[in-house]
């Protein structure tokens, strides 16, 4: 895939910012708070979950396509500028769970978010940002020729690469860009091995009170990493827009990424317990990252997954 050369063109919405490349996506989204579900997203469906599924042959498309040279192309053909300040190289134990999520977006462009294998019934789920899945207000606009990468560090992927088979959002997402957090479920690998059989799941809180130290991971588009290292954010949540932030000028490429609680950024050690994941950034040099707090909707959107 040829560098992309085109400016980058970002969206505000009140103080929040996203980022969308030209060409190739790597979107934050603008957060809306909670109370902007308008009377459209009340009177959808009953189901308040809505799924998007690839078939045996689209996965296995994917599988195919992408290689490493179009992994190592997607991650020089954009630079979102300096690694900030507040992100640091993440150097504890290897974090098998934690990976890049590869997928060609609704515009047609290579691109990647962060995600998460969890804990689950059918030991295949994956969480990450809506966003990362479809456009939000845009039911048509999804992403396609999906694959998850857990451990990727620097092009290697020491524990394989999984197909993605279908993806839950909330339906508040698909009609209203409210609530940006998905559930991905992810095909056994080439040796038939579940995804959790082979890296782990992190455990999920939900409901969890606003208020403790986080550590926010993501494989940011900024240099010198462009995508290629894990980086992480430490901070304290603090309620705000109808959601939580912390300090962290992580950017595009880190969203999905989870928020971990109970976890040693240093080390490695500790439950990591998935409180949220990178959805937005407060502005153009973001200085905060804004996560859904994990609530009801979130729980069905999970459940979903975990029993697909």
């Amino acid at each position: 895939m040829p560098k992309t050369s085109t400016p980058l063109f970002r969206r505000l919405r009140g103080r929040a910012a996203g980022l969308v490349v030209a060409g190739t996506a790597l979107a934050l989204a603008a957060p809306v708070p909670a109370t902007a579900v308008t009377a459209q997203a009340r009177a959808a469906s009953p189901d308040p979950v809505s799924v998007m599924t690839y078939t045996a042959k689209e996965r296995r498309e994917a599988l195919a396509y992408w290689t490493t040279a179009r992994i190592k192309a997607v991650g020089k053909s954009v630079d979102l500028g300096p690694t900030g300040p507040k992100a640091k190289p993440y150097k504890g134990a290897a974090l098998k769970t934690v990976g890049r999520l590869f997928f060609v977006n609704s515009r047609g462009a290579d691109t990647w978010c962060t995600a998460t294998a969890v804990k689950s019934a059918n030991r295949s789920a994956v969480m990450t940002a809506a966003h990362c899945v479809r456009l939000g207000s845009s039911p048509g606009n999804t992403n396609t020729t999906m694959v998850f990468v857990p451990g990727y560090n620097k092009g290697e992927k020491p524990y394989g690469v999984f197909a993605v088979r279908s993806a839950a959002t909330p339906r508040t997402w698909e009609n209203d860009s409210v609530n940006d957090v998905s559930a991905l479920v992810v095909d056994a690998d080439k040796k038939g091995r579940k995804l959790t059989d082979v890296v782990g799941g992190r455990p999920i809180a939900f409901d969890r009170a606003v208020g403790g130290t986080v550590t926010a991971l993501g494989y940011s588009a900024t240099r010198p990493q462009l995508g290629e290292e894990l980086l992480r954010c430490v901070g304290r949540t603090k309620r705000e827009h109808g959601t939580q932030m912390i300090p962290c000028d992580l950017t595009g490429g880190a969203s999905g990424g989870p928020w971990l609680a109970d976890f040693d950024a240093t080390t490695g050690k500790g439950k990591g317990v998935l409180v949220s994941v990178n959805a937005s950034l407060d502005s153009l040099t973001p200085t905060k990252m804004y996560g859904e707090v994990l609530r009801t909707t979130a729980k069905k959107v999970y459940d979903r997954a975990q029993r697909g």
